[in-house]
């Protein structure tokens, strides 16, 4: 996002899809909202080595050009009675961009389902799913064998989770 003003940023319109390229303060500011979301500007602007109206402008054109999509909480799952998580891999009848579309515009109403990506080798989506209880485990696994055109779901429950890191690395050019 850099332009000959290094503070400024480049204002980007939210139309526009154009690739930017992020320098050192950009990548600064985005891997302090991705670690610290609820950051003030002017704590942002102080870890990004610039003042806060600049900052401010810069977290614009981020969001602007799609480098940050959203802001969300990250909820503890236990605490709010979801004790299970399993992911399951789903084989489906036909691999025809409809049929493909039709289940994951299915699996959007269910809240249960956390993540959906469709997968290269060994069956067509990966599913991340929780649950209440075993039962509803298998209540969900029950309803997802059912669901049009899903031909095999294999699942692996999730014993514990050592690492979960929501984005992506924000690397320097340099490293």
């Amino acid at each position: 996002m850099s332009d000959s003003n290094s503070e400024g940023g480049v204002a980007v319109k939210p139309t526009e899809s154009r690739k930017v390229k992020l320098d050192a303060i950009d990548r600064r500011i985005l891997r302090n909202l991705r670690d610290e979301g609820r950051i003030t500007n002017v704590e942002l602007a102080r870890r990004a080595g610039i003042s806060a109206p600049p900052c401010l402008r810069r977290v614009r054109a981020l969001e602007a050009a799609g480098y940050i999509k959203d802001y969300h909480a990250e909820l503890d799952a236990e605490l709010l009675g979801y004790e299970v998580a399993f992911h399951a891999l789903v084989g489906l009848d036909s691999q025809s961009e409809a049929v493909l579309t039709e289940f994951e515009r299915h699996l959007t109403a269910w809240p249960e389902v956390r993540r959906c990506d469709m997968i290269r080798g060994g069956g067509d989506f990966m599913l991340r799913i929780v649950a209440r209880n075993t039962a509803h485990e298998n209540a969900l696994t029950s309803r997802l064998t059912a669901a049009p055109h899903v031909s095999t779901v294999q699942t692996f429950q999730v014993i514990r989770s050592s690492k979960y890191a929501s984005s992506v690395p924000v690397d320097d050019p340099e490293d």
